[in-house]
């Protein structure tokens, strides 16, 4: 048989972890070949990259899919097991399961809407057969990033607070400040003072110190918070700062920002992300794709 679809992958994937064993990726791309009767070629046919087998990435993509809808959970790096919501999923003994299906429950309705979003944001196109090859590979692209970003948001939030500190160290030093990482390191959760979380350089040289608040949060950061970080910097004569969140923040409280005397940067959780994705923080790269155009000059006689 041909190589199925990721779709086609959801439930045979879910009846294999049914056993409410803890199962590894590898494993299970493994028990999956199987059932499906794939041929060795089949297996090992790899993505046009040349990265990684089809196969692979597809079982990868549903057990991505089946995670959003809360049928499967990770309990350790590179390991999951079905849900008591994915338990009762069987039990219904559904003919397939496919986003469609998913759609009934709300942690995957929120990503798919988090998708839209953002590609209605960004105004991309929709359709894939009106877009030229470069639009299309980039909106992929963009798809790619998106479901990356919200993946990366939800091990973020899932961390310990000195974890989380320590992922601000890393992106800051990434983007040049705080001098080494040994230096920015001692830096971060050593102040002591109410409202401000470290400090840290603003260059390797130290010429100037930004001041740090990091917090995981649940809900909306409000103006009654920034105003407490505000006077903190007030009372450590601090010109700037920085606020970091795994949340939102108000209207109040990025208008409340902006009014101060002291410079505060606001970063939300969805900028933390983005920053984390440009800067290689907590990301690797999978693959990478090059496109080239033609340079007529140079068929062009002298």
């Amino acid at each position: 048989m041909s190589i199925p679809d990721y779709q086609s992958i959801m439930l045979p994937l879910l009846k294999t972890v049914g056993d409410e064993r803890e199962h590894s990726l590898g494993e299970t791309v493994s028990s999956l070949a199987n059932g499906f009767n794939l041929s060795a070629e089949e297996r090992h046919e790899l993505l046009p990259s040349g990265q990684q087998p089809i196969f692979h990435n597809r079982v990868g993509w549903a057990r991505t899919y089946l995670k959003k809808a809360g049928l499967i959970e990770s309990t350790r790096r590179g390991y999951f097991r079905i849900t008591d919501r994915g338990l009762n999923v069987l039990k219904q003994n559904p003919e397939r399961i496919d986003a469609k299906f998913l759609d009934q429950f709300e942690g995957f309705k929120e990503f798919r809407t988090y998708k839209k979003s953002v590609q209605d944001k960004n105004k991309k196109i929709a359709d894939e057969e009106a877009a030229t090859p470069e639009e299309a590979l980039a909106n992929a692209y963009e798809n790619l990033k998106n479901e990356l970003a919200q993946e990366l948001s939800l091990q973020v939030k899932a961390v310990s607070p000195e974890h989380f500190e320590s992922i601000v160290v890393d992106l800051l030093v990434a983007m040049g400040y705080g001098g080494s990482r040994k230096e920015a390191a001692r830096a971060i959760g050593r102040s002591g003072d109410e409202g401000i979380d470290g400090i840290i350089n603003e260059d390797r040289l130290g010429l100037d110190v930004i001041y740090i608040q990091a917090k995981r949060w649940e809900g909306c950061v409000g103006r009654p918070e920034i105003q407490k970080f505000a006077g903190a910097l007030q009372g450590q004569h601090a010109k700037k700062g920085v606020f970091i969140t795994t949340s939102t923040f108000s209207k109040e409280a990025i208008d409340f920002s902006k009014r101060v005397d002291s410079k505060i940067i606001l970063i939300d959780g969805e900028a933390l992300v983005e920053y984390m994705i440009e800067h290689n923080i907590g990301v690797n790269l999978a693959t990478k794709y090059e496109a080239k155009k033609i340079d007529y000059d140079y068929f062009i006689d002298d």
